[in-house]
């Protein structure tokens, strides 16, 4: 069992940026695949970022913008986002899931376990 919680979430203005944390319980942290994803108002659940086994994925639209990164002594996941437009105005989601060091997952039924979500909003 995987408990995940996540921090950092606010207002911030466009262009701005916001660094999310999620900390996560568990002995077998460095094992996960962890990603990210975010429900904008009204839209669906969508993927944003993952990291497993230092290798990361990226959806498109935050790409060179945002950057996911883990430290496995302290349990826990980032997502430093930079430039932040309204677009990006989401709850964000941290996720967890064990699917082996050669698959990064991007689609939000392969994770087992998820925070609880953080709100980000971002004033134009």
């Amino acid at each position: 069992q995987v408990q995940l919680v996540e921090s950092g979430g606010g207002l911030v203005q466009a262009g701005g940026s916001l660094r999310l944390s999620c900390a996560a319980s568990g002995r077998t942290f460095s094992r996960y695949a962890m990603g990210w994803f975010r429900q904008p108002p009204g839209k669906e659940r969508e993927f944003v970022a993952v990291i497993n086994w230092g290798n990361t994925y990226y959806v498109d639209s935050v790409k060179g913008r945002f950057t996911i990164s883990r430290d496995n002594a302290k349990n826990s996941v980032y997502l430093q986002m930079n430039s932040l437009t309204p677009e990006d105005t989401a709850v964000y989601y941290c996720a967890a899931t064990n699917v082996g060091s050669a698959y990064s997952p991007t689609l939000a039924y392969e994770y087992a376990y998820w925070g609880q979500g953080t709100q980000v909003t971002v004033s134009s």
